[in-house]
């Protein structure tokens, strides 16, 4: 079925006939479940025929092909009945110990917090029969996926559900490219969504295995976090399509949960690369894990803090934040001087509006930074609309080619990037004029006469953002107050 979004749009449809699915979230929920089993035994289907003696963690009548692959098969009130029991099998029943225990983890993780929400087994089997006809073998395959959870993330949104967004493939590529991990480097995203950094990653890192060992090796180095149930489940179906048999390292979890003081030298890695949630805020108690100079409730502001913890010395990271970040105040401030004494900020990407269109307006940018040396000298790059082009779409989205410019330009951190040289798009600030500013990094382009935004979208962004960080004040005003009646008690 070569029109994913048309399979996808008709498979909903189906599942708006029946009286247990509520709204979108739950029809998109009970696809993705569906999804994941169907990819995952076409994955043990390739798995038997390479490894000697292989077993599955999922006990035989419950494997897709034995149930689900019959266009006649089972359906009605048994179709109903069996799922229900095929949801308790792999909720508590699959094994623990051994290669066949890391599988079953995985399963276990992914259904942790899946529900089938559908009451008549007849329209579950047609839309079983619906995904059955979409073609994850072919050599499409990872396309066909991306496409699918591209759409799951648009229908996402327009149910209500802020916060998901799909990071183009044009910037996750750019951003491993310009990272370069090596083969033996492990590559962390700590709020890794449906998986794209670490899907671009891998692809980046295929071409250094020259054998099976270095096969092993780079599946060892893919790490993730997801605090929500169903990109959780889009990231490790992601992994599997991209070759990571046993994704135990994509964690359904949240990284904000642990204490900040907790995390040591053993939890840190050498490249991170991600797009944090923003403009949300934390539940209640998550910035008592943070010390009290990094409390807020900004999402994005919290990851900030961790990454720069989490990176080892030498470590490099790039990290996608809003233009809020670089004015705001508080804790965004201190933040920022972590970044220019504590890491080398060596280049900002600044990225035009529409990149993330159609889920949100805000202007973003790209931070490239090394951990262990201070900053000298801060390079920005100002990234332009394509000729002809004056917002992205869906029928024109950003293009890997359009970074070519910059690829270009890049220069070697090795030599201090001595090879830059200033150009209509690129300048650059010493870190003793940042800290004069008082750490704002919102400088624009001296290259181009000074304009005056009145793009709504970007005058209420900015607005959102003095408000978030007129809260981060109060927020870090409260913490010390609260640590210094703790004391006077």
């Amino acid at each position: 079925m070569s029109n994913v979004s048309g399979a996808v749009k008709s498979i909903q449809d189906i599942m708006r006939k029946d009286v247990g699915v509520d709204g979108d979230a739950q029809r998109i929920s009970q696809m993705v479940w569906m999804i994941f089993l169907k990819i995952y035994d076409d994955r043990e289907e390739e798995l038997e025929l390479t490894e000697d003696g292989f077993t599955s963690p999922i006990p035989d009548r419950f494997r897709w092909r034995n149930w689900a692959q019959d266009r006649e098969g089972i359906t009605g009130d048994a179709l109903v009945k069996f799922v229900e029991e095929l949801f308790v099998t792999l909720k508590t029943q699959l094994p623990t110990i051994g290669d066949v225990g890391k599988r079953a983890q995985v399963i276990r993780d992914v259904f942790e917090d899946t529900y089938n929400y559908m009451k008549s087994g007849t329209l579950m089997r047609q839309v079983v029969n619906k995904i059955n006809g979409i073609d994850f073998n072919s050599t499409h395959d990872r396309h066909t996926f991306g496409a699918i959870y591209e759409q799951i993330l648009k229908d996402l949104q327009s149910a209500g559900n802020a916060g998901e967004f799909y990071t183009p493939r044009a910037l996750t590529k750019f951003i491993i490219d310009r990272l370069a991990p090596q083969l033996g480097e492990v590559v962390f995203d700590p709020a890794c969504g449906t998986g794209g950094f670490l899907a671009c990653t891998i692809d980046y890192k295929r071409q250094f295995v020259k054998s099976p060992d270095d096969e092993v090796l780079l599946q060892s180095t893919i790490r993730g976090v997801e605090k929500k149930a169903l990109p959780h489940m889009l990231c490790v179906t992601n992994m599997i399509l991209h070759g990571i048999d046993t994704p135990s390292s994509i964690i359904h979890g949240n990284t904000l949960e642990k204490p900040y003081r907790d995390y040591g030298e053993r939890d840190r890695v050498p490249v991170i690369a991600t797009n944090p949630p923003f403009g949300g805020m934390e539940q209640d108690g998550i910035e008592g894990n943070f010390p009290s100079n990094l409390r807020t409730r900004e999402t994005a502001d919290l990851f900030m803090a961790l990454i720069i913890k989490l990176l080892k010395h030498g470590g490099r990271a790039a990290v996608v934040l809003p233009d809020g970040f670089f004015f705001g105040e508080g804790v965004k401030n201190t933040l920022k001087q972590s970044l220019i004494e504590e890491c080398n900020l060596h280049t900002i990407v600044r990225l035009p509006n529409g990149v993330f269109n159609p889920y949100t307006g805000i202007k973003t940018n790209i931070l490239f930074f090394t951990k262990g040396t201070p900053t000298k000298q801060t390079w920005f790059y100002e990234h332009p609309y394509p000729p002809g082009v004056t917002s992205y779409n869906k029928t024109r989205p950003m293009q890997f080619e359009e970074f070519q410019p910059e690829r270009e330009w890049w220069g070697d951190e090795a030599n201090g990037f001595k090879h830059r040289r200033e150009t209509e798009q690129a300048w650059k600030i010493s870190a003793e004029d940042v800290a004069a500013r008082g750490y704002n990094l919102d400088l624009k382009n001296p290259h181009i006469a000074d304009r005056e935004s009145h793009d709504p979208d970007e005058l209420l962004a900015r607005y959102a953002a003095q408000q978030a960080g007129i809260q981060s004040l109060r927020d870090q005003l409260k913490a010390i107050l609260s640590d210094a009646l703790a004391g006077d008690a």
